[in-house]
């Protein structure tokens, strides 16, 4: 009983601790990473390197690898706390797949055409098949399982 009551928590802490889009709070600067690991990628380049939203109706990935897509905002918590987690995520899986970066409040017509409502909001784009999100911080251990069963499935 104890363990369900922990387990239910711990769900509730993880939803709860999801920043909205929309949010009107901001902060004056933006850090992106400086390792070259993860892209920062804008509505332009997205339309060139994953789907092309102007022209096609039906998803058609346009990338070789598969993709990581992180969109924050400055301003939110645990998109804070899963950067450094998806900058780690970056290097360790470098040559398999490509991270990349959307700041929700520079690019919000691509947050908008993706449907983005909650950050963080990360964006498991495999080569063949139809992308996948999940929402909030979530730990390293979840995140390597959902590489391994939507990203780099054979």
């Amino acid at each position: 009983m104890k363990k369900s009551i922990i387990s239910i928590s711990l769900g509730l802490l993880f939803l709860l601790s999801n920043c909205h889009a929309g949010n009107p709070a901001k902060t004056t600067s933006i850090k992106i990473s400086s390792s070259g690991d993860v892209i920062v990628l804008t509505n332009d380049v997205f339309k060139q390197k994953i789907f092309n939203y102007d022209i096609n109706k039906e998803w058609k990935f346009e990338g070789k690898l598969p993709v990581i897509i992180d969109f924050y905002a400055s301003w939110c918590g645990p998109c804070r706390q899963l950067s450094p987690l998806v900058e780690e995520i970056a290097k360790e899986y470098s040559g398999k797949i490509v991270v990349y970066k959307v700041d929700t409040d520079a690019e919000q017509l691509l947050s908008q055409n993706m449907g983005i409502q909650s950050l963080p909001t990360l964006l498991f784009i495999p080569v063949k098949g139809q992308p996948q999100a999940t929402m909030g911080a979530l730990p390293k251990e979840t995140l390597e399982k959902a590489i391994h069963e939507v990203l780099l499935v054979k």
